[in-house]
């Protein structure tokens, strides 16, 4: 039986850990996941997902705060497992943690490496409004997700796709991909792929600067960064005023000659709104700051105080 250490966090690496566990060919020895966090407007201290599968199936959960130097990391250490897998993990792991795994320690990337190296590959290849996407299983070295290629798969990204519905498809990608890695991987059948140094690019955690949406783009580009922050850390702009996070926006396919951030129609279930291109992007899904979110509908029937022709975003 191979014995594992298994390092997650969200919801993308909880099924890639259940998976694992139900396997009967793995013996999942210890589980590395972040600090329960307060959440909700209550702050409920509440655990990882990780945590949550880890619990269930009785395996020892280890939450350092600060991996490199713990005691959590030395307990890794001194099991030896035979790998070490790690799934938006949220931490550098030292190159002493990383020796310790027998076999190797591998991660499952949610991109096509070399693209989109960092925390927020999802987000930037939806943003980006690439038409595909996948996960990398490579082997884990000091620099930031710059180890050798192990496997690879593709995933197509819908026009209908977000970041949400992206990370949900992806880590069954990934689960699924790790599964059929993993015995080659053991047998050392496999020939890793040294990525492209040319070929790299970044994928940072969204600042929160990069939230705002801009107007003066094209309504495929507003279009994207709703799809991209949608659902978290979640677009927003000011309309009228009133600082308004955008959940859900959808192409019209008309041209308008009116400033961006213009009102461009305003009916009992449509607001459409000019973009810097000249086309034209409609609002669907929104919260205004200290409503609740809601649709179009609801929001024009009692928020909408202003009228077709008005421009109501505008950009300093």
């Amino acid at each position: 039986m191979t014995s594992i250490v298994f390092m997650g966090t969200p919801d993308f690496s909880a099924p890639i850990l259940q998976s694992l566990v139900d396997h009967a060919e793995y013996d999942v020895k210890a589980v590395l996941t972040q600090p329960d966090r307060p959440v909700g407007r209550k702050h409920v201290l509440t655990p990882t997902p990780v945590k949550e599968v880890a619990v269930k199936a009785g395996i020892p959960v280890l939450q350092p705060n600060k991996l490199s130097g713990s005691e959590e990391m030395q307990q890794i250490i001194d099991l030896a497992p035979d790998l070490i897998i790690t799934a938006a993990y949220g931490q550098f792991l030292p190159t002493k943690l990383l020796n310790a795994a027998q076999i190797g320690a591998i991660n499952v990337h949610a991109s096509l490496l070399p693209k989109y190296r960092g925390g927020a590959p999802i987000h930037y290849a939806v943003l980006n409004g690439d038409e595909k996407t996948g996960v990398t299983i490579m082997y884990m070295v000091k620099a930031m997700d710059a180890g050798d290629i192990i496997s690879q798969r593709e995933l197509p990204i819908l026009a209908d796709d977000n970041t949400g519905t992206l990370f949900d498809k992806l880590s069954i990608v990934g689960r699924d991909l790790l599964l059929e890695t993993l015995p080659d991987l053991i047998a050392g059948k496999i020939k890793p792929i040294a990525q492209n140094p040319d070929e790299v690019t970044f994928s940072p955690n969204i600042k929160p600067e990069e939230e705002v949406l801009d107007f003066t783009k094209s309504a495929q580009t507003i279009h994207n960064h709703v799809r991209g922050l949608n659902p978290f850390p979640i677009a927003h702009t000011t309309i009228n005023g009133v600082r308004t996070k955008i959940q859900q926006t959808h192409l019209v396919d008309e041209t308008t000659s009116a400033i961006p951030g213009t009102v461009v129609k305003k009916g009992k279930h449509e607001l459409w709104l000019a973009a810097g291109d000249g086309k034209v992007i409609a609002i669907d899904e929104l919260q205004p700051a200290g409503k609740p979110k809601m649709t179009i509908t609801a929001y024009l029937n009692g928020h909408a105080k202003f009228a077709q022709g008005d421009q109501v975003i505008t950009h300093e």
